[in-house]
């Protein structure tokens, strides 16, 4: 991550197939949500993480989806989760396909915020970054359309529409989690069903990126994953259209300071330690590339073909087996010492004393990119983010025109480093 200058490791961490965190307040979660024991994150493997990613300017932020994506949640404490009626009068009953016996968080028990006032109380401790992610996508209702309790809060209480209760849920989320002195990040669903969330909120878009321009128009700050989800396999040459990607060409440039970072996801539903690294690389180094230059040094897939390649050969080197991009090879068994050395002021395709066309060693050329597309990987703070249990890779990065980028935090770049 460091070397292609991601600077956040957003690390969704607990999904509805494996609780694989290490709970100090309720190991039960991971004892018996986990897929087997030893596929959990103790916490000495979290610590351990958080300072590996510190020393290379690595932020790590946690994601602990809800109300949904919870059914691991589930298997050591049932009360957190909506009893299900798949047949009327009949608790605990599933439609496969709409809904299981009990799925997705209970918002209408005191029990529940509870719960998770307590567990993202320790979640503060252990994760030293000012900023959590809540989640909140995917959120069906279905299983709280079956429920006659809902359905009774709901008439009591005056909620007309499952986007109320759904809102209510996030406003005692948003709250605990505020009074723990913690800010936090959302997926855009909730907005998508007309939810009001608080604008103190950091809200992701993740569907399309055409969505960007109706959440910074309503005044919220975001930062945007769609279009770079790597765990979608397109042809050979997909890495094109994640490079292709801009979020400002859909928004009115008064709109920009409002984007403060974009997000290159690897959901690992078919992604495993066999495979991730070359499912990542290079192909978010062409979203780094994307992020990081500016729009005019960006217009030039084939010019970016050969960076990208250079790229990939680059991390070889240093043992990371990044995919091909295109057809040839890397000189990575070849130390660049013992290469010829030249000018790096020489232009390639110059004569050289002899007459003949200087061709420049990979190592001259990468620096010579670098310095022509201010693909700088000295200065920020760089950040990185794991998946649990294979489950999900992301990072969030900053953006700026100059090479020299203060050391904020990508979630309050200043404005002025802005393009």
């Amino acid at each position: 991550m460091s070397y292609n200058k991601f600077n956040v490791l957003h690390w969704h961490i607990v999904d509805d197939q494996s609780f694989s965190y290490e709970s100090i307040l309720f190991p039960e979660l991971s004892e018996k949500g986990a897929y087997t024991p030893d596929k959990v994150y103790t916490q000495k493997d979290v610590a351990t993480l958080i300072e590996y990613a510190r020393r290379r300017g690595i932020r790590v932020i946690p994601e602990f989806d809800t109300p949904g994506h919870t059914h691991s949640w589930g298997k050591s404490h049932p009360e957190l989760l909506t009893p299900c009626y798949g047949q009327p009068q009949q608790k605990e009953t599933a439609i496969y396909g709409m809904h299981t016996e009990r799925q997705i968080m209970n918002p209408i028990l005191n029990v529940t915020y509870t719960f998770l006032k307590h567990l993202f109380s320790e979640v503060v401790r252990v994760f030293p970054d000012e900023y959590v992610h809540l989640g909140m996508d995917e959120i069906y209702p279905a299983c709280w359309m079956s429920n006659p309790r809902i359905k009774r809060f709901m008439k009591k209480n005056k909620l007309k529409k499952y986007k109320d209760l759904q809102q209510m849920y996030a406003t005692k989320l948003m709250k605990i989690v505020s009074r723990l002195k913690m800010k936090y990040i959302v997926w855009q669903d909730p907005l998508d069903e007309g939810a009001k969330v608080s604008k103190d909120a950091i809200v992701e878009v993740w569907k399309n990126i055409q969505n960007i321009a109706s959440v910074v128009e309503m005044g919220y700050t975001t930062i945007t994953s769609a279009g770079w989800y790597l765990d979608d396999i397109g042809n050979k040459d997909d890495w094109q259209s994640f490079y292709a990607n801009e979020p400002y060409n859909y928004i009115k440039p008064e709109h920009q300071p409002l984007v403060v970072g974009g997000e290159a996801c690897l959901w690992a539903e078919y992604v495993d330690e066999t495979n991730h690294h070359s499912r990542l690389w290079p192909r978010a180094s062409a979203v780094a590339e994307r992020l990081w230059s500016d729009m005019a040094a960006t217009q030039n897939i084939a010019d970016a073909t050969y960076r990208i390649d250079d790229m990939r050969c680059m991390l070889l080197r240093r043992g990371i087996p990044a995919q091909p991009i295109a057809p040839g090879y890397c000189d990575y068994d070849l130390p660049d010492e013992e290469v010829k050395d030249v000018d790096d002021d020489d232009d390639v395709g110059d004569k050289s004393d002899n007459g003949g066309v200087y061709v420049p060693t990979r190592a001259q050329l990468r620096t010579r990119i670098m310095k022509t597309i201010g693909f700088n990987f000295l200065g920020s703070q760089a950040m990185l983010l794991y998946g649990a249990c294979l489950l999900v890779l992301a990072f969030l990065m900053a953006r700026s025109k100059c090479m020299h980028v203060t050391n904020s935090i990508v979630l309050h770049l200043n404005p002025q480093l802005g393009r």
